[in-house]
C-alpha cells in the first residue's frame, strides 16, 4: 500500500490512489515537466488574484510572497529538466483543473471565496502528491527535492484558507470547503491515462 504512510492535509476527502503513484514513478520525466507547468500556473494564479482584487491589502501582501516562491520553484524544477535533458514543451492538461473551475460560482463574492478555496485544495493535493513522490521515488536526490517542497505547499494551502477566513464567515468557509473538496476528490476517482501531477 503506497499511501498509508503519508500524512495529508485534512481538507482532502480522499487519498491519492496507489495507481497514481505507480503511474508517476514509471513516468518521472513527464511528471517533472508537468510539475514545471504547475509551478508556473500557480504563480500566475496568485498574480491573477491581485489583478482581480487589487484593493484587498492583506491578500496582495500574502500572494506577492506566494507568487515569488512559486516562481522560485518553477526555476528549480526547470533546473531538473535541464539536468535530465528534458526540453520545456507543452502538455495537454488533465481534466482536474477545468473540473474545479466549473465548480467556482460566477458571481461575487461567491467567486472570490470559491477561487480561494479551490486554489487551496490544489495546493493541498500538491502537498500530498509531492510527499508520495518523496517517499517512493527510486532516485534519492530527486526524492529529496520533492520532500523539500512539501512544507511550502502546505503553507500555501494555509495562506489561501486564512485569506478565505479573513474575508468570509468561518462557518460559510468550512461548509463551502467541504463541498468543493468532495468535487476535488471526485475528479481524481478515475486515473487519467496521461501521467500528470494532478491526474
Amino acid at each position: 500500500m503506497f499511501t498509508s504512510v503519508l500524512t495529508t492535509i485534512n481538507a482532502l476527502k480522499q487519498p491519492t490512489s496507489d495507481g497514481w503513484v505507480e503511474q508517476a514513478i514509471a513516468n518521472l520525466d513527464i511528471i517533472l515537466l508537468d510539475h514545471s507547468h504547475c509551478e508556473r500556473k500557480a504563480a500566475g494564479v496568485a498574480l491573477n488574484f491581485m489583478f482581480r482584487y487589487p484593493s484587498n491589502t492583506k491578500m496582495v501582501r500574502e500572494l506577492t510572497a506566494i507568487a515569488r516562491e512559486e516562481l522560485e520553484h518553477f526555476e528549480l524544477v526547470n533546473q531538473w529538466l535541464e539536468r535530465r535533458n528534458i526540453p520545456l514543451a507543452p502538455l495537454s492538461p488533465p481534466p482536474y483543473g477545468a473540473g474545479l473551475k466549473t465548480a467556482v460560482r460566477p458571481n461575487e463574492p461567491d467567486r472570490f471565496l470559491d477561487s480561494l478555496l479551490v486554489t487551496g485544495l490544489i495546493e493541498a493535493r500538491s502537498h500530498e502528491r509531492l510527499g508520495l513522490l518523496a517517499i517512493h521515488c527510486p532516485e534519492p536526490e530527486l526524492a529529496k527535492f520533492y520532500k523539500s517542497l512539501m512544507a511550502s505547499e502546505a503553507r500555501h494551502f494555509g495562506t489561501y484558507w486564512v485569506l478565505a477566513d479573513t474575508y468570509f464567515d468561518r462557518e460559510i468557509v468550512q461548509q463551502r470547503l467541504d463541498e468543493l473538496a468532495i468535487v476535488e476528490s471526485g475528479l481524481l476517482i478515475n486515473l487519467h491515462p496521461e501521467p500528470r501531477i494532478h491526474s
